[in-house]
């Protein structure tokens, strides 16, 4: 049984990106949950997040550590980065992320790569069932 609208988390220091990125969602039928920072994002608590897309550069706690974090306390959570930045990321870096897109990146590709992450998971779980 799919769930229905799934969270998903915005982490983003930019908030004229958060406000374009809960647009977004929010048309694509998801429950978007904005955060100015990886902190605010922890501190919020992660039990009902589906998805998390998280920019790399943040001031504190950046994307790649954010998606570390979530690598050894949730590792079922699909975590997508995001950089404006266009020098190369090392490839070893986006290793655990489900995806990676530089800004400006294809919105529909995106919200694609958000469906898919959550389909593959659903049939998981049906499968365990």
């Amino acid at each position: 049984m799919k769930k229905a609208n799934p969270v998903v988390a915005i982490v983003d220091d930019d908030p004229r990106l958060l406000e374009s990125m809960e647009n977004l969602l929010e048309s694509a039928g998801y429950v978007p949950h904005s955060f100015s920072s990886a902190e605010a994002f922890i501190v919020s608590g992660l039990s009902n997040m589906d998805v998390i897309i998280t920019d790399i550069g943040m001031p504190g706690m950046n994307g790649f550590e954010l998606c570390d974090l979530m690598k050894r306390t949730r590792p079922e959570l699909p975590v997508f980065l995001i950089t404006g930045r266009h020098e190369k990321v090392e490839q070893g870096r986006t290793v655990g992320a489900s995806g990676f897109f530089r800004k400006p990146f294809d919105a529909r590709a995106l919200l694609a790569a958000v469906e898919r992450v959550l389909d593959d998971r659903n049939k998981e779980g049906e499968h365990e069932a």
